[in-house]
């Protein structure tokens, strides 16, 4: 299944049935008087987020969703049937914007939640409505409401308790796969992550979610590269594992132009706590370990973990500083007695 976390909708509420005119004719009853029934109300386009669903792919080959209209009253006081209700089920984490792609409109975070996006027109009144002491035999009746019609973005922002940074072939991919079950594309080469990457990562028993987004190069919020329109993926997360590529050359400057793309995303992802990693320590002998550890601590200013995703040296250490991070409130127990299989490369 391909990922997909904007998607464009076209919605239309159904139009209300009109009212009828009608009067009621039977032998031998001269004054029948009116009979005409109410028009049936439009359907109303809803929207739920469901469980089983992680992207929204379902949007790209289905972008119109218009709900039925209300049927028209009939003689004999017979009120129209109701249009259908149409519902488009989204991903949990799923926001609803307007047209402009700024104006949050909703913001479902859990599974059940339902939200009306556009509600049906009403049915129109029947001639029986308007009949009156002076007006015994009304030739009127109202037309139904119309429909709402108006355009919609679906943007999906993944629910995780971890969020991944780092630049590309920073080893975040490798992590994931070495603590959970995911599979993220791993090589031998240099590339990036396309899609994010979702994996449930247990310890101490305790479970929580890391999600993994493509790396961030310098100007990505220029849209140089992927962009940073993943960085929403990792906004509702609880706290941020920024890994740095201990192999790198400039290991001080790959850990800036990170920070720099957090801060030029604006909102408070850049004020999330994070936890600094120096990453690919086993193919560093100790005195280049020695050296680029300080050379990040001092970059940061704050304390460095280092670890080996490959090795899955120093991994529990910072799983456990992770753990420490997330209120206990959104960790679940784990099912599982047993420790994930270490990724073989």
């Amino acid at each position: 299944m391909k990922f997909l976390d904007l998607a464009k909708v076209h919605i239309r509420s159904g139009a209300g049935g009109g009212g009828c005119i009608s009067f009621r004719r039977e032998k031998y009853i001269e004054y029948g008087g009116p009979d005409g029934g109410d028009g049936g109300s439009g359907g109303s386009v809803w929207v739920e987020a469901v469980e089983g669903l992680n992207t929204l792919i379902d949007f790209r080959y289905q972008q119109h969703f218009f709900a039925k209209n209300g049927q028209p009253g009939m003689g004999k006081q017979r009120t129209g049937k109701d249009g259908d209700d149409i519902e488009l089920r989204v991903p949990v984490g799923t926001e609803i914007l307007d047209e402009d792609q700024e104006t949050v409109i909703a913001d479902l975070t859990l599974v059940g939640e339902r939200v009306l996006l556009a509600k049906g027109g009403n049915g129109g009144w029947g001639n029986l409505h308007f009949k009156s002491s002076t007006n015994q035999a009304p030739r009127r009746a109202n037309s139904g409401q119309p429909g709402v019609e108006r355009t919609l973005w679906l943007r999906l922002k993944l629910i995780a308790d971890v969020g991944l940074l780092g630049l590309p072939n920073a080893g975040k991919s490798t992590f994931l796969a070495a603590t959970s079950n995911a599979r993220p594309k791993i090589a031998d080469y240099p590339f990036t992550t396309l899609h994010p990457n979702l994996g449930v990562v247990g310890v101490d028993d305790v479970e929580f979610v890391v999600a993994d987004i493509p790396g961030l190069i310098g100007g990505a919020h220029e849209g140089r590269g992927l962009g940073d329109l993943f960085l929403g993926h990792v906004e509702r997360c609880a706290v941020l594992l920024h890994l740095v590529d201990g192999t790198s050359d400039s290991i001080a400057e790959d850990y800036r132009t990170i920070i720099q793309e957090l801060e030029a995303y604006g909102g408070h992802l850049a004020d999330k706590p994070r936890i600094t990693v120096l990453n690919k320590i086993d193919a560093l002998d100790d005195e280049e370990r020695a050296a680029a550890h300080a050379e990040l601590e001092t970059a940061c200013g704050g304390r460095v973990l280092e670890m080996s995703g490959v090795a899955r040296e120093g991994v529990i250490e910072v799983l456990r500083a992770l753990r420490a991070q997330i209120d206990d409130d959104r960790l679940r127990q784990r099912i599982a007695e047993d420790e994930p299989e270490p990724w073989q490369p």
